[in-house]
């Protein structure tokens, strides 16, 4: 009896674990080619985002199912996407056996095309850049579009600076502390090293951070995530670099838990699009993982890309009617080659540590410490005692003399003239000018460049939970310390012996730079001008709460954040002897947000998603200092931002179509923004013509950002592929601000230094610098036999030009000195002369192919290439501008354009014409 009974027993156990163990699904990915398994290939199920990653064998195993049909989706990055659709019967396992993915051959126009263009760096001394194509380099239909077609008229992602996304590598946030914005330089070049990467839309949630607006970018650098193999490619393309040669390797994980990648690149130009514009980068990358035991990891990421390139200028239409749109004003030849004063040179190498710790079956602990230093250099040219070397300086040009009055029209046609004989920086001219100064041996020209110095400290842990089988928790907490020393670095003295550190504008202690070291004669590579630190500590953290049900997915999140900025001035500067030496003080913000959404699954195919999203945000270290070169001065008025948005979108994933229509609103309020200029008629009581160099405050400032995004693929056969994409939007000023201007001069003279303009009427004036509406449609051929054509129609309109606030203040059509309008300064008048340029629409043509071949049976070796040729027919277009802000009142203004060639018009940028991108590579 007692052998019957623990038979019995032995018998249900062994029933039971065999139950608990047997799994619902299962299968085996391989490649196409090499017909060898596929590691870290995710599973996963549409209808409630379950899963799961296959093992070194390329198995994957589904322990359990939901009830009704189902659709399957195998992907990973470089393969094409595979979905397959389930019809499970409760309690058997469906076995897939073994399931081919086939190399995606259009990533690798992803992975070369992903390039930033001329107009999208940033020529401000911020230090970032503000493309945002790249952020949303993925696969939707719209946000491909987005990237890859739209991206060269400076298209946004529903109006958004990248400020109001989060750039992350292995969880560590890279937008940086002064300006918000990710610089895209620090790992430029490295795209085999940077293809794992996974994306969330607006305010989606993200398993490694709040996020914000826009979305989140996270880019994985684990050594065992990467496909083993080498890759060597080599392209050339005429944009802003002529040629890009590129090698990785990745080793896998071996027999003894390690794993490594190594990569590297270089790209170069004598000169890019634009003339003038050499272009030179290096970029190496490392990653090495140490896996301890199923529990364990260390991984070591290392990152060098330094990269110096050539500016470009903008220029008003006078200039670009004389010299044409590829014009640049910023280089002159010297010693036979084309020398630009207005080069670009970032340098920031980065290294982490992350330790991967798998606490168990269902909780994860990713740990992340980083330190990143470096430089960041503009260069420029400096004068004393000499004449503007500016050749589109305004009395360089026809316009100047014909609001002189007094020249006939040869006269100025010969103007004209002139200035095309002399459109360069003439080098020489001033080297002669440092050689016959009237002090000896004092350089009346200099080259320098505003640096940026920083070193920055990053760490922190992002927990991940399956409380249960339908909640997700995830958490995490970040602390990044900045010291960024900012200074004005002397470069080359042009043949001169030194220069002297004073401010000629200004005498006796006022135009001292440093009243501890006056009168200083400054060498090569010294500092001068200005010198101070910035000083920021952050910490944040957020909690997040994903729920999953059949019928109904949602989730909970929430964080807070503390920031501390503070300036150190390494300078006495002699207009602000007492608030510009030592630490100023410090300036805190506490901030906080909350968002949640939820997707409702009509069926496995159809699904309804919202997302919301309110957060405050403190201001920028770059907006919170009014006037840092100089003085330790907290911006008045400053107040963190309040971000609101929403989303709510119709989606399809069907085999054949997959469909996504979008409706978004996002409110930014409270925004602060801060620029310098010179202007006439702002700098005094009585509103005279003099100029003066001020800083621009603008508070309050209120932002409302709406429309509509549409992507859709559809699969016409199993060879032709139909891609459309749309986006209307509305970007606006949903209110006026304020606006307040610090005058140096005035402080000089021993007056209050800010004056109070009030109120800058800018409601309802559009946000500048990017097309608010877009359509693309385009039709894709992939052979069987691995080689694939495409052709794109892009449309893009209703892009303005950023406007000048100064000359939206009552200061611009009421007379200071005597309290009334100025003579002609009627409602009509002034908002005829005020009205915000529209752009023209335009529509760029696309065309891209490619082809590869396996070279080897036994292994996944493979060569191929692809080719590309953007605006086919050569369109010329601008991508931004923006208005002078020289002529500050009615009556200037309206004297300046009185001929119709205003000396201080907008300043424009323009898009690439006819470009071409051709890459050969081989994988083996």
């Amino acid at each position: 009896m007692k052998k019957l009974v623990l038979s019995t027993l032995l018998v249900l156990q062994a029933v039971f674990v065999f139950a608990q163990q047997s799994p619902a699904l299962k299968g085996k990915v391989i490649d196409a080619k090499s017909q060898k398994p596929l590691q870290n290939v995710v599973a996963a199920l549409q209808s409630n985002n379950q899963s799961v990653l296959t093992d070194v064998d390329g198995n994957f195993v589904f322990q359990s199912l939901p009830s009704g049909a189902q659709v399957l989706v195998i992907k990973s990055t470089g393969y094409n996407q595979q979905n397959l659709m389930l019809e499970p019967s409760t309690g058997e396992t469906i076995d897939l056996g073994t399931i081919v993915l086939e190399e995606d051959i259009t990533s690798e126009q992803q992975l070369s095309l992903v390039t930033i263009t001329e107009n999208d760096l940033g020529d401000d001394n911020s230090g970032s850049e503000s493309t945002s194509g790249l952020l949303q380099a993925t696969r939707d239909a719209y946000q491909q579009a987005a990237a890859f077609n739209w991206g060269q008229s400076r298209f946004r992602i529903r109006g958004l600076d990248n400020e109001y996304g989060v750039t992350m590598i292995n969880g560590i946030v890279m937008n940086k502390l002064y300006d918000g914005r990710p610089q895209w330089s620090n790992w430029g070049g490295l795209n085999d090293a940077t293809r794992n990467q996974e994306f969330t839309m607006g305010s989606a949630p993200s398993d490694y951070n709040f996020g914000s607006a826009l979305g989140s970018q996270e880019i994985n650098t684990r050594a065992s995530f990467y496909r083993p193999g080498s890759r060597i490619s080599m392209s050339g393309t005429n944009t802003n670099y002529s040629w890009r040669t590129m090698g990785t390797y990745a080793s896998g994980m071996d027999k003894n838990g390690l794993a490594y990648v190594i990569s590297a690149s270089r790209r170069w130009a004598q000169e890019g699009y634009f003339e003038g514009t050499d272009y030179a980068a290096n970029s190496v990358f490392a990653s090495i993982e140490k896996k301890f035991n199923d529990n364990h990891s260390i991984n070591l990421t290392a990152i060098y890309a330094q990269n110096s390139r050539g500016k470009s200028s903008p220029n008003t239409k006078e200039v670009n009617d004389l010299m044409g749109v590829k014009y640049n004003s910023y280089w002159g030849w010297q010693d036979g080659k084309k020398r630009n004063s207005r080069d670009k040179d970032i340098e920031e190498p980065m290294v982490m540590l992350s330790h991967y710790w798998k606490l168990s079956e269902k909780t994860t602990l990713n740990t992340n410490v980083a330190f990143q230093t470096g430089t960041i250099g503009n260069s420029r040219l400096d004068f004393q005692l000499g004449n503007n070397p500016d050749p589109t300086y305004y009395k360089n040009l026809p316009s100047y003399f014909s609001n002189l009055g007094g020249y006939t029209q040869d006269q100025l046609t010969q103007i004209g003239g002139t200035f095309r004989a002399n459109s360069q920086i003439d080098w020489n001219a001033m080297y002669i000018a440092n050689q016959n100064s009237a002090f000896p041996g004092r350089s009346v020209y200099v080259l320098y460049e505003d640096r940026t110095d920083d070193n920055l400290f990053n760490a922190n842990s992002i927990l991940n939970s399956n409380l249960s089988d339908h909640i997700v928790l995830n958490a995490g907490v970040n602390v990044r310390k900045l010291r960024s020393h900012n200074h004005q670095n002397l470069l080359d003295l042009m043949g001169g012996d030194y220069f002297l550190d004073i401010d000629p504008f200004y005498s006796g202690n006022a135009g001292q730079s440093d009243l501890n070291n006056p009168n200083r004669e400054i060498g090569e590579n010294q500092t001068y001008g200005y010198n101070y630190l910035l000083h920021a500590l952050t910490m944040d953290g957020f909690t997040q709460f994903k729920f999953t049900y059949d019928k109904v997915d949602f989730y909970l999140a929430q964080n807070f954040s503390r920031t501390e900025y503070q300036r150190e001035g390494l300078y006495q500067n002699g207009i602000y002897a007492d608030n510009s030496y030592g630490k100023g003080n410090s300036i805190t913000f506490e901030n906080f947000g909350f968002k949640g959404g939820l997707t409702y699954k009509l069926n496995g195919r159809n699904y309804f998603d919202f997302n919301g999203l309110y957060q405050t945000k403190a201001p920028s270290l770059r907006n919170s200092f009014s006037n840092a070169r100089l003085n330790n001065v907290i911006t008045p008025d400053l107040q963190s931002e309040r971000i609101s948005s929403a989303d709510a979108s119709y989606i399809i994933r069907a085999p054949k179509l997959k469909a996504r229509l979008t409706g978004f609103y996002a409110k930014i309020q409270d925004a602060t923004e801060i620029s310098f200029f010179y202007g006439e008629g702002i700098g005094s009581d009585d509103g005279g013509d003099e100029d003066t160099f001020v800083s621009e405050i603008v508070t309050g400032i209120e932002k409302q950002n709406m429309g509509l995004e549409l992507g859709l693929e559809y699969q016409i056969t199993s060879t032709i592929k139909a891609i459309a994409a749309a986006s209307y939007g509305q970007y606006i000023y949903s209110d006026n601000a304020k606006l307040k201007t610090n005058d140096d001069a005035l402080a000089a003279a021993g007056l209050n230094s800010l004056t109070d303009f009030g109120t800058v009427y800018i409601k309802n004036y559009h946000q500048a610098g990017m097309p608010q509406t877009a359509a693309s449609f385009g039709l894709e051929y992939r052979d069987p036999n691995f080689w694939w054509v495409g052709a794109n129609v892009n449309y893009l309109a209703n892009s303005y030009v950023d406007f000048a606030n100064i000359l939206r203040t009552d200061n611009f059509s009421i007379d200071s000195a005597t309290g009334d309008n100025y003579a002609g300064a009627t409602p009509e008048t002034v908002r005829a002369i005020l009205k915000q340029e529209k752009f023209d629409a335009f529509t760029l043509v696309n065309l891209t192919g490619g082809k590869s071949w396996r070279i080897s049976k036994a292994n996944r070796n493979t060569v191929g290439f692809f080719a590309s040729v953007n605006n086919l027919f050569d369109l010329q277009y601008k991508t931004g501008g923006f208005e002078q802000s020289r002529k500050a009142t009615f009556p200037d203004l309206q004297a300046d354009q009185l001929n119709g060639t205003p000396s201080f018009g907008a300043k424009y940028f323009y898009g690439y014409g006819r470009t071409f991108f051709v890459n050969f590579y081989i994988n083996f």
